[in-house]
């Protein structure tokens, strides 16, 4: 990543914005009403979620995919078959309070929806699953940048050779999402995100892209391309998009994910997935 001598940048306190000081309902209100965007930065203070919802015969295979891959996929929450709504959103819709939906028949993309309310069965299982957007927060708080959201971008993710532990009848790679950060300020960003393992905790990997097989960064497999500065290490982030990776490499009949980026916010707390 060449040799250039990093700068470190002066910590400041982010500037809240009009997005990141709305309510999880009012957020969920925003996107019910047909808002599609990328959902980084909306509603400080409250974890978000990624979705993926399968049909009820498919549910142990993705708990135990789940259990058995929890850096990729830790489990905030499981519905009830046909279930709608829960405690990370009360009041709420499934089908419809997210910013945009991916639909899957055989493991094949077949629509991008911002509402999934026609394609929606009633033997569908959601699973929700942290989401690294969560931590970004209290790493701009400890004075890390956080590049996509500074241009206003989706977080690159990108397909790994890092193969996940199968469960059943799914299996897949590892995803993760990048963030570049100035090599001063990496053991900053581990250590605070290692306070998070309910949404992704510690990254996966630090440093060549090739090393879990990634070729090009300027080419990500979800989400858009950041700038990365002269100084800056790419830092990688197990995902949760990992479960809509297996549905693509497994076929399931079936299933409902979000669209990469464009998440849940959910009214439980950041605060109560931190550790010491």
């Amino acid at each position: 990543m060449g040799t250039m001598t990093p700068t470190t940048p002066t910590p400041t306190t982010p500037t809240p914005t009009e997005n990141s000081l709305l309510t999880p309902a009012q957020a969920r209100a925003r996107f019910r009403d047909g808002l599609v965007t990328p959902t980084a930065g909306w509603s400080d203070g409250y974890a978000q979620a990624n979705l993926v919802a399968v049909p009820q015969k498919y549910a142990f295979d993705l708990l135990l995919f789940a259990q058995r891959n929890p850096k990729s996929c830790p489990v905030l929450d499981v519905l009830e078959p046909g279930e709608l709504a829960g405690p990370l959103l009360p009041g709420g819709d499934i089908r419809t309070d997210l910013p945009a939906y991916r639909v899957y028949v055989d493991g094949e993309q077949i629509a991008e929806v911002p509402d999934a309310t026609d394609y929606w069965r009633s033997d569908l299982v959601a699973f929700l699953v942290g989401c690294s957007f969560s931590f970004e927060a209290a790493l701009l708080e400890a004075g890390v940048p956080v590049r996509h959201i500074d241009e206003g971008r989706n977080v690159p993710m990108y397909r790994t050779n890092l193969p996940c532990r199968p469960a059943g009848r799914l299996h897949g790679p590892t995803v993760v999402s990048m963030r570049p950060i100035p090599a001063s300020l990496v053991a900053d960003a581990v250590r605070v995100t290692s306070r998070y393992p309910g949404v992704h905790g510690a990254p996966l990997h630090v440093g060549d892209p090739a090393a879990i097989g990634i070729d090009d960064l300027a080419r990500p497999d979800y989400g858009e391309a950041v700038t990365i500065r002269p100084g800056e290490i790419p830092v990688f982030w197990a995902c949760g998009v990992t479960p809509q990776a297996a549905v693509t490499a497994s076929k399931p009949p079936f299933a409902i994910g979000h669209a990469p980026g464009h998440m849940l916010v959910t009214d439980l707390r950041n605060s109560t997935l931190t550790v010491p």
